[in-house]
């Protein structure tokens, strides 16, 4: 599963909105790589930078049934920052449960009055990116033939 998340290729079949997703050091997906990252949402593009922070174990070919997966990461964007911690854990043949915590935190007083009116948003957007990954996962649905 963490390949399918931090794969840049695969992450343009499931994300919606990504328009570039390019390492500014390291190789992607792994720890200490920071990326620049441009999302369309709407009318508005926003540009960030990613840094992956935890990517345990970090030998993905190795796993056992046994071992929960963490992938994590941290974006900051002009007057925000957020973290995203990811935790897979396999419960069954053929079942991943994917837990998934994001914090965000703003720095100007406008983006903090903003995230106050937002927080359905946010929670919406990060279920839609779920729902999104689960069906390309589970039945290889790209979000860019469904987009329209």
């Amino acid at each position: 599963m963490v390949l399918l998340l931090s794969d840049p290729e695969i992450l343009r079949k499931w994300l919606r909105g990504l328009v570039l997703h390019e390492p500014l050091n390291g190789v992607h997906g792994q720890v200490g790589t920071e990326s620049r990252v441009v999302l369309q949402m709407g009318q508005q593009e926003m540009e960030c930078t990613e840094t992956i922070t935890r990517r345990e174990p970090s030998d993905l070919d190795r796993i056992s049934n046994d071992d929960v997966v963490h992938f994590d990461r941290e974006i900051v964007a002009q007057g925000m920052w957020s973290v995203t911690r990811d935790q897979f854990t396999e419960v069954g043949p053929e079942t991943t449960l994917w837990e998934s915590e994001n914090e965000y935190r703003f720095s100007s007083l406008p983006m903090r009055l903003l995230s106050l009116f937002m927080r359905g948003a946010f929670r919406k957007q990060s279920r839609q990116h779920m729902q999104d990954f689960k069906a390309f996962a589970e039945q290889g649905t790209d979000i860019r033939t469904v987009e329209g």
